[in-house]
């Protein structure tokens, strides 16, 4: 029987909440279990003058190795991510204990003076490191001037307050949960921005064959976000692609059907593929594999080339 467990972090205010959410979470459900914090660096957290998207196949894993190597070596037992950090193929040897129940999926407009995305003045500056956001903002607006923004969420706020951009996009849920909420100025929606793959899902990875932590991290699995977030990793994974692509996906459920859109944009906004479908929330990875190869079959192939 376990009584002590060790959850490793990244050491951002964020990923600090996160893990203390999951951390009380599993009190609530282990009364008398001891739960430590080890706060681990990873190279995302030191690489902080590059944009991800110049990282190229060096970003793979960037959020996510570091911890990986210590839930491995036994040094932690579990390791919380935001789940679009994470590769849609874990390396052999982890896996995923649990999905948590999600949070708000959407991206949010966080603007200096103006009250909606429809009021960015001509030529607004934007910032956003991510070609997933960049592609989608130059879809409707091809007049917005797009630069890179890195740090975390508090560090992002403050160069928008010091007048570096006129808006900046970030992931809802980020701002919902440290306290931010009140800075949104829109909440942007699927016809204006698909959300990244597992957007606002918290993941638990451990290693494989723990089965002691996988009993007691699994108490915390949502049914409904798993099955969502497996539909769109593997839609994901159909496309052959990371998150450092121009690639978004949400799906929902409604009673037992599940639907789920997907898109593939070029970088520059100017080709965008998008589709959707609708079935059996237990079919959740076959739909995902089957709009993906819809949508190879329809362009979003060349634009990935």
């Amino acid at each position: 029987m376990i009584r002590t467990l060790t959850i490793g972090t990244r050491g951002s205010q964020l990923a600090l909440w996160q893990t203390n959410w999951v951390k009380a979470r599993l009190l609530e459900a282990n009364p008398g279990l001891e739960i430590q914090i080890q706060v681990i660096s990873t190279k995302g957290d030191r690489v902080l003058d590059v944009s991800l998207p110049k990282l190229g196949e060096q970003g793979k894993g960037l959020f996510t190795k570091e911890l990986e190597d210590a839930i491995r070596e036994h040094r932690i037992d579990l390791a919380v991510h935001s789940l679009k950090d994470l590769p849609t193929e874990l390396p052999s040897d982890l896996e995923i204990g649990a999905i948590c129940e999600r949070e708000d999926v959407r991206d949010a407009l966080v603007a200096r003076t103006v009250k909606s995305f429809a009021e960015l003045p001509e030529h607004a500056r934007i910032g956003t490191s991510s070609l997933r956001r960049q592609a989608q903002l130059r879809v409707v607006r091809p007049d917005l001037m797009i630069e890179p923004i890195r740090g975390n969420v508090d560090t992002r706020l403050r160069k928008l307050d010091e007048g570096q951009f006129d808006a900046i996009v970030l992931a809802a849920a980020g701002l919902h949960r440290l306290g931010h909420a009140g800075r949104i100025t829109e909440h942007l929606e699927d016809d204006v921005m698909l959300p990244a793959v597992g957007q606002g899902a918290l993941a638990i990875e451990i290693r494989a064959n723990d089965q002691a932590t996988a009993e007691i991290v699994q108490q915390l699995n949502h049914e409904t976000t798993n099955l969502t977030c497996k539909a769109e990793r593997a839609f994901l994974k159909g496309l052959g692609g990371g998150c450092l692509v121009p690639i978004a996906a949400h799906a929902r459920i409604d009673a037992n059907t599940l639907n789920l859109l997907g898109l593939v944009a070029s970088p520059d906004g100017t080709q965008v593929v998008r589709g959707d479908c609708n079935g059996l929330s237990s079919e959740a990875i076959l739909l995902g594999q089957n709009l993906a190869d819809e949508l190879l079959s329809r362009g979003a192939d060349k634009i990935l080339r």
